[in-house]
Parts: C-alpha cells; structure tokens; sequence
C-alpha cells in the first residue's frame, strides 16, 4: 500500500516528467488579496498571472498547496465530522498550464495518472462536462465531451449545471467551466444494482469527486457578469486526502495515515476507541480535522480574535472544544497538546512558520481556557431551553432566547444552532435578526463615537486613584467633542482622576471640574473606554482661546459614590448568601450597581418561594449588622488569586494583575469597583422584586438604605 508521501511523489513526478515545474505552496493565511481570507484553492497564488496583471516565469506549474475551505463562497465548515471526506483544512494538488497545453492535455494527462501511475480501475471513473448556462450566456463543453469520449464510455458521462460544473474562486475573479474526475467506490454488487452515473453529484459517500479540472476563460466582475480573458489557463485541483483514501482502499479520510498519529493520540488522551460509537466518532473526527487548521493558521501569525480571520479560527477552536466537553468528556484545555504533532506532520511544506511550537500551544491554551467556563454554563443554558421545547412539543425556539444567550452571555450563535439542531431543533431566526439590528442600532453611536479623533495635548497614561482619594488636581491628556441625538458634549481624558468609569456593572461617578476655584464645569458621567477613565461634559468649554494646558481641580459626587459603594458591596454579600444557600454552582449572570438600587442576575433552574426570598434577605442582613470588615488587595497575580480561591465572574476579561475584594471568610470575589471599608455601612438590605428574567435565570433587585 502506498503511503500518503508516496502518493503526493508521484504526483508531482509525473507531471515533472511532463515538463511541470514544482513552485513552492503559497501560505493558507491570505495576506495579499482583499477578497480572500485564506487560500482557498491552489490556483489563488496565479490569480494576476490569470488575469493579466503579470507574466509566468514558467508555461507549466505543479504543486500541492494546503486550503482553508471555512468562510465565503467555499465553506464546508458544517459538514466537517458528519462524514468521512470534508474538511476544514486539506491538501489540494495541483498543474496548470499558463497559456499552453488547453483541454486535451489536461484531460488526457490527468486520465494517464489516475488509471496508469496509480493503476485505478477505469470503469470506477466517471466524469462530469458542463452543460452550458443561459444566465451567463455560456455554452455546452463539446470539446471536453469529445475528448472524454475516446477515453471512457459515454454513460460515464455526466452533463453538469453551473453549480457543479463552473469554477469561480470567488464572487469576483477568474473563473471557467470545469470538469470533474469522480470515482465509484462500492462493491461490485451495489454497481450491477444501480449505475454509478447516477449517483454522481447526489451526496453519495461513495461516489465521490476526486478531481476537478478547470478551464479558466473569463472573469467574474463586481457587476456579476464575465468577461473573456485574453489567454487561456488550465488549473487543476485534486483533494489530496480522497486520493490517499481511494489508493489506500479505505472508506473514509480518517482511516488514511493522513489522520492516524491524531487520533492515537486522541484515544489514548479520551481512552474512548475510534470506530466504537457513531456519536464519539464525530465528535474524534471534528477534533482531527479542526486541529490542523488551528495550529497552521495559527502558526502562521493568525491569532483568535472577534474579528475577520481570528473570528473564523475562534469558531473553529470552540467548535472543536464543544465537542470534546460534549461527547468526550474532556473537560480541561487539550487541543494545545496536538500541536508538535501537527507541525512535524507538516515539515513536508517547509514554512516559514513566524511562531514556534511554544507560542503557538500557549495561544491555543488560552483560547481553550477562556471559553470552557462559557461552554459549561451555556450548555446548561441550551439543555434547559431544550427541555422547555420538548415539554412544550415544539421543534422551535423563540429568538429572543437565543439573543439573550449570545448578547447577555456571550455564547456563540452559530454554536447555539449547532447543539439546537443535534435535537431536531431550529430557533426563530428572524426574531433574531431583528434584535440584533436593535442592538446594532443602540450601540450605533459608541461606534461612532470610537470613529472620533482625539484632540492630544499630552501622549502620557491616565492613572486612575479613586479607590483612595474623591479628588485631585489634574490636566488634560486628551479631549474631543461628540455629537449624539442632535446634542454636543465634550469628552475628555485627565492625567489623573478620582472618576471611576462605568464598568463591572457599576455605573460611572459624576462631579465637577474647577479652575481656581472660580469656575466649574458638571461632569454628567464617566465612562471607562481602552482603559481611560473618559469624563463627559454637556458644556463643550474647550475652544481656541481655551488654554488646554489648565490645571483642574477633580471632585466626584461622594454622597452618591458612597450609595453605589453600599450597593456594590451588598452585591457581593447577596452573591455569598445565595451561594450557601443554593449550591456552590450558583454564578453571577450580570449584574448592575447604581444609587438607587442594584439588580442581580443569577443562574437556578426554578422559581425561589416567598419565604426563600424572605431567607436571602435575612441572611443578608446578618452578615451586614456583623460588621464585617472590607479587605483589599491590589496587583495580586491572576495565577496566585485563582490559587486564593478568588471568584471570577462569567463572562469577565482579566489582565496578570487583578485586584481582590474580600468581607472576612464571607466573600472574596475579583473585583474593579469602589466599596464601604465595613459592611455596617451597606445599612438594610430590603429586595424589591425577585422575578425569572429566562429559562434557567433569576434576576434581584434590592435597594440598601
């Protein structure tokens, strides 16, 4: 049996020998075309050679380029795990022929390979021609249906719509009619049965495309319509792995050499064998697959982000650990450990990698990590929104639920519909959508806001010194004047600031700004953006006669402070209380701390009683009369405060330095906002309304007075 190397040497000889010239892989990670995130295809490092923009060096080119089929108009990012062929990331050999040989070269030299090099059966090939498109105005292949049928017998010949049979690499670009290689694998039995011409293009798994061959004669452009381009190109793709699978004789890409060293690895990590179960099957052959393209991409500079490229390599890494937490029972961070497997499996490319082995584990691990906290309360989440369907005999989910998990709890909607819909369960899309748009909309104005340039007097840092001082004389680093809802305000950064901005559910402090204490200006609200405490004027005082290099001084509202200290600290007592009395698996779900009143959301899967209410608050108002003493500590190492047993809310972000909150044995929670020095302080806790704001999330509202 040949070995996946051999097979890729043969490849590349035979067309060497037909006066092809190896040109190295280009990297999957697109950094030169705006209309590509990642190669997609081999031919994209010819895409100007295509059109017209350069000249080849060489009329014949061979190579084997790696590809990332998960976003646009190729993305078989869903399908990856259900079958045994599709895939993420995976292999692509290739020739083409820049201006020289055309349709009968290409034909006849991919047919010599396959049933003379690789000695595969002809009566297991069928082939497919396009059959012409009246939108385009193009034409049915004559010549590649004559030359094929010299080759093989004309019910092996497939006519083909433009789905199947018409190449684009994307919606704009070069482009051509195609023809495809496809292979029948099934015993001799089923192909008396049933002719394999008939099973070609209907999703059979075991009559597959092998190759496809395309005849690049036009380009698509922006206004949808093609034009003939002045030469003639043939480029050639042909899935590396199907090859493997077909001249190794197994059923499916997994059980190839290619995927052997991932999955010993993953069996020994699980102890669950592959091929032992359909469900744990997938979920091995999701994580096999997903793992190769997160530590090239990732080794190639790309890291995972909310954006772009990283939002696609965030997806596919939390696509693959949701499936080993789900399915495999691995419930700490473990794609990390695939990476040295990874990279020795691929020193056949010779990249370039610009991250080491260790950068890239480390990367990985965090990703893992930050979002495993994530996944165990969302699939919580989802199960009980399930329940609720089946209870109901519904196969529907409204869309605000959907919205909540995604916008209140930061879950991924795209893996909310994924779980959904291993249970027969869809959700109401167009609910979705529409509160998407109403969040876009409120959020509209932060957005441009953030579009707005600063006015820079200073490039020094903020320091924000709040938690000990309600005021201090400080300069302008920074400010620029907003419009919102036909109204001017000013926003401006000081060097150092008493203002504590709204963040961690607390909102932000107001006060006033003096000069020589003559004059003052009202700061209506801070807001923390990038890290600066930005303090917000409704009187726009800054103009050309204004020296900027003024000296203020800052005084926040105590009085007000103090009532959000009150209720911030009661939050965390609340939190403790509801803790002992409901389980240690009870979290904060969101949270908002004003003057007048805090609101508390937390997870419990029913409805507390009348006088489970009446016990949190008694049991607040214990602790609250014991005076127990607020202990802080600042710069604390996030590894030394996990280890202290720190609590880390749902859904927060944390730099290396954190700061610790704590009221004696009580409460001891990571915490950036201000508190009473002693819970007498806090004065009586009274609760207001105590009601069910989700499936499976409760929501406190009380007031400290």
């Amino acid at each position: 049996m040949l070995s996946s190397d051999e097979i890729r040497g043969i490849f590349v000889g035979f067309f060497e020998s037909n006066g092809h010239i190896y040109v190295k892989p280009s990297h999957i990670v697109n950094r030169n075309d705006p209309t590509l995130m990642f190669t997609n295809a081999g031919m994209n490092q010819f895409k100007d050679i295509f059109l017209g923009n350069c000249n080849s060096q060489y009329k014949r080119v061979t190579n084997s380029q790696l590809c990332l089929r998960v976003s646009g108009k190729h993305n078989d990012l869903e399908e990856v795990g259900i079958d045994g062929y599709h895939h993420t990331l995976f292999e692509m050999l290739g020739n083409w022929s820049m201006d020289d040989y055309f349709k009968k070269d290409a034909i006849t030299m991919a047919f010599e390979l396959l049933t003379q090099e690789y000695k595969i059966e002809k009566d297991r090939l069928y082939v497919t021609v396009f059959g012409g498109d009246d939108i385009d105005k193009t034409c049915f292949d004559k010549e590649s249906f004559e030359i094929w049928s010299n080759l093989v017998d004309e019910d092996h010949i497939v006519l083909g719509n433009k789905k199947d049979n018409f190449w684009e690499m994307g919606n704009v670009g070069p482009c051509g009619s195609c023809t495809e290689i496809h292979i029948d694998l099934r015993c001799d039995d089923d192909r008396k049965s049933i002719h394999g011409k008939e099973l070609v293009n209907k999703d059979t798994t075991e009559v597959i495309e092998i190759w496809n061959i395309v005849f690049m004669e036009f380009e698509r452009l922006d206004n949808g319509k093609l034009r003939r381009l002045d030469k003639h190109f043939v480029d050639t793709g042909m899935g590396f792995e199907r090859l493997v699978m077909v001249l190794q004789g197994k059923k499916s890409n997994y059980d190839t050499d290619l995927f052997f060293d991932y999955l010993c690895k993953l069996e020994q990590m699980t102890g669950i064998k592959y091929k032992n179960d359909d469900v744990t099957d997938v979920a091995m052959r999701v994580i096999v697959d997903h793992i190769r393209s997160i530590v090239i991409t990732v080794a190639e500079g790309l890291k995972p982000s909310n954006i772009l490229e990283g939002y696609v390599i965030r997806r596919i890494i939390r696509r693959a650990v949701r499936y080993g937490y789900s399915f495999l029972n691995l419930k700490q961070p473990f794609l990390y450990e695939f990476v040295d497997v990874v990279l020795n499996k691929y020193n056949v490319f010779k990249y370039n990698f610009i991250v080491d082995s260790e950068e890239i584990k480390r990367i990985v691990y965090n990703e893992e990590k930050s979002f495993f906290n994530t996944l165990r309360l969302g699939i919580k989440r989802i199960d009980d929104i399930v329940s609720c369907c089946k209870n109901n005999n519904t196969r529907v989910v409204d869309g605000g639920k959907v919205f909540e998990m995604y916008d209140t709890y930061g879950f991924p909607v795209d893996l909310t519909e994924m779980i959904l819909k291993e249970d027969g369960i869809s959700f109401d899309k167009r609910k979705f959508d529409e509160l998407l748009l109403e969040q876009k909309k409120r959020s509209k104005n932060d957005v441009q806001r953030n579009d707005i340039p600063w006015n820079v007097v200073d490039g020094g840092a903020s320091v924000f010194v709040g938690y000990d001082n309600i005021e201090t004389q400080s300069k302008i680093l920074r400010y620029r004047i907003i419009e919102e809802d036909n109204k001017k305000f000013l926003e401006v950064v000081f060097d150092i600031t008493p203002f504590y901005g709204e963040s961690g559910g607390q909102v932000g402090d107001i006060g006033f700004a003096f000069i020589n204490d003559k004059c003052s200006f009202e700061i209506i609200d801070t807001k923390k953006i990038n890290g600066d405490m930005v303090h917000v004027f409704n009187d726009c005082f800054i103009d050309d006669s204004f020296d900027v290099n003024t000296t203020f001084l800052l005084k926040i509202n105590n009085d007000r402070r103090a009532l959000i200290s009150r209720h911030h600290s009661a939050t965390h007592i609340l939190q403790a209380v509801l803790r002992q009395m409901f389980g240690d698996d009870l979290h904060q779900m969101g949270s908002k701390v004003s003057a007048d009143k805090l609101r508390f959301d937390f997870n419990i899967d029913r409805n507390l009683t009348q006088e489970e209410i009446l016990m949190v608050e008694k049991n607040v108002n214990d602790i609250i009369k014991k005076g127990k003493v607020m202990i802080e500590e600042r710069d604390v190492d996030i590894n030394e405060a996990k280890k202290n047993g720190a609590m880390m809310l749902f859904g927060n972000k944390y730099g290396d330095k954190v700061r610790i909150i704590s009221f004696d044995d009580i409460s001891k929670e990571l915490c950036g906002g201000t508190h009473v020095k002693n819970t007498k302080e806090i004065g009586t806790f009274t609760i207001l309304k105590c009601k069910n704001i989700s499936s499976g999330v409760r929501r406190i509202e009380a007031r400290c007075s």
